[in-house]
């Protein structure tokens, strides 16, 4: 591990990222920033953040960009918000508001 980045409590649900992340796991960083740029998934957003984070924790350490790779990617489920909404006949329908943790592991090609 080189460089490594983390965002908590992501108000995205942990399978949806995960569908996204298994297309940059071990891909080169670079690569991995321009297959995420042209997908059409609302964590995409959350994971650029975290990877051009990670891009820099590494290149404040003085490693070159060109031998990056996606070592490790993880989503872990956080805590679920619960809420209420009003249903038929007076009840309640109840609304889990999902959040994850991402941890983004970057290291050099051999």
């Amino acid at each position: 591990m080189i460089a490594k980045a983390e965002g908590k409590f992501l108000r995205v649900s942990a399978t949806k990222v995960r569908q996204v992340i298994d297309l940059i796991r071990l891909k080169d960083a670079l690569v991995a920033q321009s297959i995420l740029s042209n997908i059409n998934k609302r964590p995409k957003e959350y994971l650029i953040k975290l990877l051009k984070s990670a891009i820099a924790n590494a290149k404040n350490k003085g490693f070159n960009l060109e031998q990056l790779y996606v070592s490790k990617i993880v989503c872990n489920v956080g805590p679920t918000w619960k809420r209420f909404k009003a249903a038929a006949f007076g009840r309640a329908a109840p609304i889990k508001k999902r959040t994850a943790h991402i941890r983004i592991e970057l290291d050099i090609k051999n």
